[in-house]
């Protein structure tokens, strides 16, 4: 295609004017546009039972425990990985069992009882599990390690508990604290480091086992 004075017109040029065209007699001269009107977020009232603790927060119904967690009660133990529930850094334990914090709305768990990395313990007294990581030295950055210490705890609960395992060979009988359950059981917690060794290490120290190849 050619225009009247013999210079080329591409394609694309003659959809861009189009567009432009369009736009200039769709919109009246010296016309405002509106801004698009924005519905404020519905908020609510959730009690959290966190380390022991009910508190009263007020937050937007899409929050996540997560965000709860940090932005509103500022524990910022948990960590904000992927956010996608693929890394484990922001495992906590929820009436006993472990979950991605990142992929739970705050409202879900009124009244429930929640644990952090900061609920196991306290730089003067060390919960068991967080003695073996240092211990072990089960961490190098540390960026994952308060979801790895909260996932090492509950999956020594699980199989106190009797619950199976991808890794349980006879699942009518109670699993034992082998190397293989417990690689099974923390592999939803990822560490760019690599420090998955000393990290087993450090849960059957806990647990009162030894490493078996």
């Amino acid at each position: 295609m050619n225009s009247n004075d013999g210079f080329p017109v591409s394609r694309r040029g003659v959809i861009a004017g189009g567009v432009a065209t369009a736009t200039l007699t769709g919109t009246p001269v010296g016309a405002q546009v509106a801004a698009p009107q924005q519905t404020p977020p519905t908020t609510m009232p959730v009690t959290l039972k966190v380390n022991g603790r009910n508190t009263l927060i007020e937050v937007d119904t899409r929050t996540t425990l997560l965000d709860a967690l940090r932005e509103t009660m500022k524990l910022t133990g948990t960590k904000k990985g992927c956010d996608h529930g693929q890394c484990g850094a922001c495992t906590v334990i929820v009436e006993g069992r472990r979950i991605n914090s990142c992929l739970t709305l705050a409202v879900m768990h009124e009244g429930d009882s929640i644990t952090t990395i900061e609920g196991l313990g306290t730089p003067e007294k060390l919960h068991a599990m967080q003695a073996a990581f240092v211990k072990h030295d089960g961490y190098q950055c540390g960026y994952c390690t308060p979801g790895q210490i909260c996932s090492a705890v509950a999956t020594l609960n699980e199989i106190k508990e009797g619950i199976p395992s991808h890794a349980t060979g006879d699942i009518a009988a109670k699993p034992k604290v082998t190397t293989a359950e417990l690689q099974e059981r923390m592999s939803g917690n990822i560490c760019r480091c690599g420090a998955y060794s000393n990290i087993i290490d450090a849960i059957h120290d806990v647990a009162g086992t030894e490493r078996m190849a």
